[in-house]
């Protein structure tokens, strides 16, 4: 065991025993370092997400390039799958609906659907546990603020970390807050604005403009079961041969239940049909 993995967990060991004696969240920040903090809310991060089980339906409405849609979600343990219920508001029409229960049948009838969907799902997840382990070394932490039993931690590219990735790249020129619930050791939100132009292949294969910003909130919707509830990113750059991007996009998650943890695709595909069945009754 290194020295700092001993640190962290004795940090872990005191945080579980100061809030058993009734010790302040303040009076045990004053035992750890920022930087110590976030490795463990990482860590703890990482291994929820493995280890958990717990699946949701819930209902996203999102904004992107003028589109407004809302659309239910399903999801599996190895994917998720959705349904368009609404444009900017309003329900679909009987040809769109129909649409969208071939697009659904076809899912639940095709292996080759369903081993795509599992697949950006793996992709998806290890790109996510890629970005999250690389937070404690890409910055620089210092504490900030505490409210509501939350606490503020600023950061600030940290000048020792060498990004392998563009994903790293991208980290490693911003800044902005997190917050974290500390005495469980859960991230709560993250704000990143780019302080630099992030270029790509010397510029050739793209780039990001300064300024662009980045907004994640989660919430726990059940006892250890943290969710993302909002997602705002607004990013301005050009892509291959110069075309210009604009990323604008904002994402809500809301009216989240539990569904059966060893659902299928074809199962949640199922269920989808079902909910669109009763909607069209009405």
């Amino acid at each position: 065991m290194t020295v700092r993995q001993s640190r962290t967990i004795f940090a872990s060991l005191l945080l579980a025993l100061l809030s058993g004696i009734g010790f302040s969240q303040s009076e045990f920040i004053a035992h750890i370092s920022a930087a110590d903090l976030v490795k463990a809310v990482i860590r703890n991060e990482v291994n929820a997400t493995n280890a958990s089980e717990s699946r949701w339906k819930y209902l996203v409405e999102k904004e992107m390039g003028g589109r407004q849609e809302t659309r239910e979600v399903v999801e599996t343990k190895v994917g998720s799958v959705d349904r368009l219920v609404a444009i900017r508001g309003t329900p679909l029409n009987e040809s769109e609906q129909r649409d969208e229960t071939e697009r659904i049948l076809k899912l639940s009838h095709s292996a080759k659907e369903q081993h795509k969907l599992e697949q950006t799902h793996l992709k998806d997840a290890a790109q996510w546990n890629a970005i999250l382990q690389m937070i404690p070394d890409a910055f620089l932490f210092e504490y900030a603020d505490e409210r509501g039993g939350l606490t503020k931690l600023i950061f600030e590219p940290s000048p020792h970390f060498q990004p392998s990735s563009r994903e790293g790249k991208v980290l490693h020129e911003m800044a902005g807050e997190i917050w974290v619930d500390a005495k469980h050791q859960r991230l709560v939100s993250i704000n990143g604005r780019l302080t630099n132009e992030v270029m790509f292949g010397g510029g050739l294969l793209g780039r990001l403009e300064k300024g662009g910003e980045f907004h994640v909130r989660r919430t726990e919707i059940a006892s250890n079961n943290w969710e993302v509830v909002e997602i705002v990113v607004n990013m301005r750059g050009k892509a291959l041969l110069f075309k210009t991007i604009s990323v604008q996009q904002k994402e809500v998650h809301s009216n989240f239940q539990p569904v059966p943890e060893d659902l299928s695709l074809s199962d949640a595909a199922g269920l989808l049909l079902k909910q669109a069945l009763v909607a069209a009754k009405r």
